[in-house]
């Protein structure tokens, strides 16, 4: 059984994506999502240390940990188990040739954001001795906003030619799924989720009603980015 080293670092998390890229398919939709996300940690690690960020040593933790939640997706199913039903949409059409990458990447990062990404936050936060309020935790949690748009946006440019060549018909369904998930508009709405889970984090009862409400809501949004439309150009 192959031994999955915890990432310590953001080159650790950077090595792991690195070798998942390298063991799958390119056309294996977690493939499609991982590249994207290791574009992302790439640029976020680089930022780390050119002092982009007011408290790089919280972003540091708070990227390792985030990134440990999809490598608990990825060992998951590696061994045949079901990941966290957010990551199922992905999961379970990974091989589907008819779903465009970009949907895969998308879906991905719902899944990722819309939901790991609050328990993440106060995950660091408590091991930290902080909260979300503490300067400057949001304020770092928006300069990676802008790292995030410019990454989102040189994605999807990637395949506006290959939109243009479809029928009208054809693209607007699909664009019609692509521009329903904004990276931008996730990571809003997954700081008020980190605010809720905070208060939260002492009610068991109140917690798990809210990450089981959690996890339908993005479930949904997830199969709904992977819905088959029309088959990707080979």
């Amino acid at each position: 059984m192959k031994v999955t080293q915890i990432p310590g670092s953001v080159e650790d998390v950077i090595r792991r994506m690195r070798a998942i890229k390298d063991e799958l398919d390119p056309r294996d939709g977690v493939a499609s999502f991982n590249n994207m996300y290791l574009r992302v940690t790439e640029l976020v690690g680089q930022q780390i240390t050119e002092g982009f960020f007011a408290d790089a040593a919280f972003v540091e933790r708070l990227d390792v940990i985030f990134a440990r939640l999809y490598f608990d997706a990825v060992d998951a199913a590696e061994h045949g188990k079901r990941p966290n039903p957010v990551w199922w949409p992905v999961f379970d059409s990974r091989a589907d040739r008819t779903v465009w990458p970009l949907q895969f990447a998308l879906a991905g990062m719902n899944a990722h954001i819309n939901h790991d990404l609050a328990s993440a936050v106060v995950e660091t936060c408590k091991e930290r001795g902080a909260t979300p309020d503490t300067k400057p935790v949001h304020a770092d949690y928006l300069r990676v906003n802008e790292l995030l748009s410019k990454i989102e946006s040189e994605v999807r440019a990637e395949y506006e030619p290959a939109l243009l060549k479809l029928s009208t018909k054809d693209a607007e369904a699909l664009k019609h799924i692509l521009t329903g998930f904004s990276i931008a508009r996730a990571r809003d709405t997954a700081w008020a989720t980190t605010q809720i889970l905070w208060r939260q984090r002492n009610n068991r009862v109140l917690l798990g009603m809210t990450q089981r409400t959690l996890e339908e809501t993005v479930g949904t949004t997830g199969r709904m980015l992977v819905t088959p439309v029309v088959p990707p150009p080979k």
